[in-house]
């Protein structure tokens, strides 16, 4: 026996226009930090691109959840922004050690980094994402994954404000060596965030247990349904970031008909995700069958 999860549905054309948006800023930051000579722009022009393309595969997670399962792909296609999280996250990180060993050079021998382009490039910017924000500010309150992006782009415009402020003492101060401290900080910012996300989607490419969850304290739950003996052979793991699956062998007290066990598995359900939030479940009855009664069982 088995339940299905469903998303939550989002408007992906607000999704689409918000990751458009942070790929013309990416671009746009891109081009003026390498005419500024500015590394701090620079990288928050990559911390708007990451996040740009974290909004694309929000989009792409939306619009290809929709496809049906087939018999080749019977869990559908809902691995394939995890992957793409994988890959984005290790290029981030990559790039970030290499913007740290820049910085590195620029803060032992300084360049002259034109304040005023570099101002009103990350003034643009700022603007840009305060549009963004806006954009999913709605659907970030329904589905955890736009979430995530939203929270992003809060991040990615108090970074516009680092520049923005780094900018300011160039052209008024020449103080040339905050640009490369600017960098740094959004680096580790940015690796911080990264780092998150990376070992995330490894535990759900690895299969791993979600977070938080108590497999000893679903076991006693569960054996305290009166029909129940004992569960064993439990395995649990996400599919993506949203949907929690499990399932298990279920040795039962009496011998019972199949049609007997439908209010069983009813309770199970119900149990399971009123208190542990698991969405979907598939269950095995038994009799006296296993001999092996460990919880976990390869």
């Amino acid at each position: 026996m088995d339940n299905h999860d469903h998303h939550i549905p989002v408007r992906g054309n607000r999704l689409l226009a918000s990751a458009l948006l942070n790929f013309i800023i990416s671009i746009a930051e891109i081009i003026g930090g390498l005419l500024s000579n500015s590394l701090s722009l620079i990288s928050d022009a990559l911390h708007n691109l990451s996040d740009g393309i974290a909004i694309f595969i929000a989009w792409m997670a939306n619009v290809v959840s929709k496809r049906p399962s087939n018999a080749k792909r019977t869990f559908g296609y809902k691995r394939i922004e995890i992957l793409a999280a994988f890959f984005n996250a290790l290029i981030l990180i990559a790039v970030s050690v290499y913007l740290f060993y820049e910085s590195v050079q620029r803060i032992i021998e300084p360049e002259p980094v034109k304040g005023m382009l570099m101002l009103i490039v990350a003034f643009i910017g700022l603007i840009a994402n305060l549009i963004a924000v806006l954009l999913l500010r709605f659907d970030s309150k329904r589905n955890i994954n736009v979430k995530a992006a939203y929270l992003h782009l809060i991040g990615d415009t108090l970074t516009s404000v680092a520049v923005i402020t780094g900018g300011i003492l160039i052209y008024f101060l020449d103080i040339y060596w905050i640009d490369p401290i600017i960098t740094i900080l959004i680096g580790l910012y940015i690796i911080k965030q990264t780092w998150a996300i990376l070992r995330q989607t490894i535990d759900i490419l690895m299969q791993g247990s979600p977070a938080g969850m108590d497999l000893e304290m679903i076991r006693q739950d569960l054996e305290k349904i009166p029909e129940i003996a004992n569960i064993h052979h439990v395995h649990i793991w996400n599919m993506d970031d949203q949907s929690v699956h499990f399932e298990c062998h279920v040795d039962l007290k009496e011998n019972s008909r199949i049609s007997e066990t439908e209010s069983i598995y009813l309770n199970i359900e119900k149990l399971l995700k009123e208190r542990h939030h698991i969405s979907h479940l598939t269950i095995q009855f038994e009799y006296q069958r296993c001999d092996d009664k460990n919880m976990i069982h390869m």
